[in-house]
């Protein structure tokens, strides 16, 4: 047996910390010369960022931001190398504060959700009259994502060369009571007017596109915005369906001012993330009779005691088709794509 006092200061063994000897701190530099800039595209970890300065410049993000995404229209901080020179990467450090995020998940089973643009005010639904069939619950979809965001709604019709006039009017009307507006596109009269009537509704605003591949989607990009060069495809004569040509978001400068961001064109656009409780509310009017409904109400039409019945009956007939079409949208959130 080892007596107490055999023991020396050679005796004691401490393992080293792996980890250095300086605790980490989770103190995080305030980076008050950030230079603040827009993201107007992303590639693989990759972002292409224009500064204030007018400065177009290749970022990564920094590790301190977590794995939060970063997704085009986000205005951040950028530090580092803020050149622009070919071969060099900035950081962005921070993402300010979004005005508005416009997402969707993989499907309405998924909870997951994905941020598409953001601080976008304007969501521009692109959908051909024909070649291919329009898909009126495909744009039902849209808008349920872009009232939910906050966003004003734009329904641009193309190919309306291709169907009669009263189609076109009655495919226009049925979103009319929501309040959205619309605008025709044709290939058979002066190019410039109907690309004029488009640019109109655009100029001065921040709006993204989307759209089922095959609308003409980067087809009326190309014509907004001369040297965008967006690749452009047909439609598939065996599934009516049209081939994905623009792969990632990007953001584009107007002539006149504004900016549009193009996006794929997608064959689902998932709703999990929206709150069908919740979704009233991005209706000024409805929301205030709803206020009146009974707690845990769903809106829908089976729903009993719902404040909305009665609101409709003794109303007006607009209040009717338009109670009818905030209705053919909760119903959408709930249902395919096709």
């Amino acid at each position: 047996m080892v007596r107490r006092e055999a023991y020396t200061e050679a005796d004691v063994r401490v393992r080293p910390n792996r980890r250095g000897s300086r605790p980490r701190s989770k103190q995080r530099p305030e980076h008050a010369d950030a230079v603040p800039g827009l993201v107007t595209a992303v590639d693989r970890g990759r972002y292409q960022v224009l500064t204030d300065t007018g400065v177009p410049v290749v970022a990564v993000k920094a590790r301190e931001l977590g794995r939060g995404a970063v997704v085009v229209g986000d205005r951040v901080d950028l530090v580092g190398d803020v050149s622009g020179s070919e071969g060099t990467l900035a950081r962005v450090v921070r993402v300010q504060e979004r005005q508005t995020l416009l997402r969707r998940s993989a499907d309405d089973t998924d909870p997951t959700e994905r941020g598409i643009v953001a601080n976008a005010d304007q969501l521009v639904i692109v959908t051909a009259l024909a070649d291919p069939e329009p898909r009126p619950r495909m744009v039902d979809r849209f808008l349920v994502a872009a009232f939910d965001a906050g966003m004003e709604a734009l329904l641009v019709l193309t190919k309306a060369d291709l169907v009669s006039d009263s189609y076109a009017a009655d495919f226009a009307d049925r979103y009319a009571t929501l309040d959205v507006r619309s605008v025709a596109t044709r290939r058979d009269r002066d190019s410039t007017a109907w690309v004029d009537a488009v640019a109109e509704h655009l100029t001065g605003r921040v709006s993204v596109l989307v759209g089922h591949s095959g609308v003409g989607k980067s087809t009326l990009v190309n014509a907004l915005v001369p040297d965008a060069d967006r690749a452009t495809g047909d439609v598939n004569e065996v599934t009516g369906r049209g081939r994905h040509t623009s792969s990632s978001a990007v953001a584009l400068p107007l002539p006149a001012g504004g900016w549009i961001i193009d996006t794929p064109g997608v064959r689902s656009f998932g709703l999990a993330h929206v709150d069908p409780d919740q979704f009233v509310a991005a209706f000024d009017d409805l929301a205030q009779v709803a206020a009146g409904c009974p707690r845990g109400c769903t809106h829908a039409d089976d729903a009993p005691d719902c404040a909305l019945d009665p609101w409709a009956e003794q109303g007006s007939t607009s209040d009717r088709a338009r109670l009818n079409s905030f209705r053919r949208l909760l119903t959408s959130r709930q249902a395919g794509d096709s």
